[in-house]
């Protein structure tokens, strides 16, 4: 499960990577056509000026008529170019398309401009001819825009596939990237959550933090030695409970022997009887926590998360105790990741609720901040695995809930999460009375 997480985070990262780089190229790919298309508007309004001046240059004033002097280029520029000595044509192409001439005819004797035409695709240019400041003609050029748009055609496909091609191998080359930055925190994730479960003594011993790797070194290995120490408590108060019930058992069954070897006196049963009980006391003293005082602990040891979040944090309990089967410090190590989690996400308030429900006792821990989703439910559980709220920033490892239903499953009980606004957790343990 750690692997799906780093998964999740390696394609965040990696579509992170492609979305800037899709951006810098489009706006690349952007920019670029738009100067193409100014630079071959500009070469086809260069092309008409020369072809309209070369034909000015051509013209010649004879008895105040204009006359047109053959050019040996004339063949080429044939249906491109009309001269008009006042209203009436003087050359022009043999033909051209209807919507063609009706343009041409609507620019003579106006002043210089140009008039885009859409069927065909042309741009028309149309020059007076004057002679001393009295207006003669007007000199008409065309041009076909068809190669100009097929150059911005082809231009903008050909940078469409180039900036798919750059993303192709971006994507490629950062998650390459990524996955290789990422592998030691993999691997370092799955080595803790592997010697949790088998060797609790091994650790990475990376020396002082200098950098991310060896920070979420140093917190692994601090999580790790306090559950080797919660193990090493719970194996020791094992051999403590053990050499604490030897006598109260030894006694309950030498009583026992005693009563059934021969018949005895009311009073002697009863003395017998009153062993015994005094003998499973001292055995329930042993076993019993109180809960509540177990819970107001755990709290008490994340007092300083609590104030310098501004949280405030209570713990409601039954005026009845409650005792559960397990040593009072599994109880608060239970608690401890739970309420820090509250203390850490929660907006304003976090209370931890105490209650009796049949022959378990149930501890709530409930805060205002952002919860957790139903997706998450399952997986927070798992080592080193983190949900939503705890974002990219937060200290820790994702080992804390994990380590907490774990204790709890030891002793019999169990740690929930439920999907709900503000975060919910729900712990129970069973009763010892």
């Amino acid at each position: 499960m750690a692997r799906i997480g780093l998964g999740g985070l390696r394609g965040r990262l990696s579509l992170a990577v492609v979305l800037v780089v899709a951006l810098a190229l489009a706006a690349m790919a952007a920019i670029f056509n738009v100067v193409l298309d100014n630079r071959l508007s500009a070469d086809a309004n260069s092309v008409l000026r020369s072809r309209a001046t070369d034909e000015l240059a051509a013209l010649t004033i004879v008895d105040g008529k204009l006359h047109v002097r053959e050019r040996p280029e004339d063949a080429a520029l044939e249906t491109r170019l009309w001269v008009f000595a006042g209203r009436s044509q003087v050359e022009g192409p043999a033909r051209s398309p209807a919507a063609v001439q009706r343009a041409v005819v609507r620019l003579v004797g106006g002043a210089s401009r140009r008039v885009e035409l859409t069927a065909p695709d042309m741009r028309l240019l149309a020059v007076p001819v004057e002679l001393r400041g009295a207006r003669l003609g007007t000199v008409v050029a065309a041009i076909s825009m068809e190669p100009y748009e097929q150059t911005r055609r082809t231009a903008l496909i050909a940078s469409l596939i180039l900036c798919a091609g750059v993303l192709a191998v971006v994507l490629f080359m950062a998650r390459w990237a990524v996955a290789r930055a990422l592998r030691p925190v993999s691997h370092m994730t799955a080595q803790a959550a592997k010697w949790s479960e088998a060797d609790l003594d091994r650790r990475f011993s990376l020396g002082d933090p200098r950098d991310e790797l060896t920070q979420l070194a140093a917190t692994l290995d601090g999580l790790l030695e306090r559950q080797s120490a919660a193990m090493r408590h719970e194996q020791r108060f094992s051999a403590e409970i053990s050499h604490e019930l030897r006598t109260p058992l030894a006694k309950i069954r030498a009583e026992a022997e005693i009563a059934l070897r021969r018949r005895r006196t009311p009073a002697a049963y009863r003395d017998a009887l009153a062993t015994v009980l005094s003998s499973a006391e001292r055995m329930s003293a042993v076993v019993d926590t109180l809960l509540v005082r177990a819970a107001a602990v755990a709290a008490d040891t994340c007092r300083e998360l609590s104030a310098q979040r501004g949280v405030t944090l209570t713990v409601n309990g039954s005026d009845d105790p409650i005792k559960v089967a397990a040593d009072e410090d599994v109880v608060e190590r239970i608690l401890f990741p739970l309420i820090e989690n509250g203390c850490r996400y929660a907006s304003g308030a976090v209370r931890v609720d105490v209650e009796e429900d049949g022959r378990h006792a149930v501890i709530h821990v409930v805060d205002d901040g952002p919860g957790v989703t139903p997706d998450e439910i399952r997986r927070i559980f798992q080592p080193g695995e983190r949900g939503q709220a705890a974002g990219d920033g937060s200290p820790g490892a994702g080992l804390g809930l994990a380590l907490a239903r774990r204790l709890a499953r030891q002793v019999g009980g169990e740690v929930m999460a439920e999907a709900a606004p503000g975060g919910r957790f729900t712990v129970q343990l069973p009763r010892s009375d």
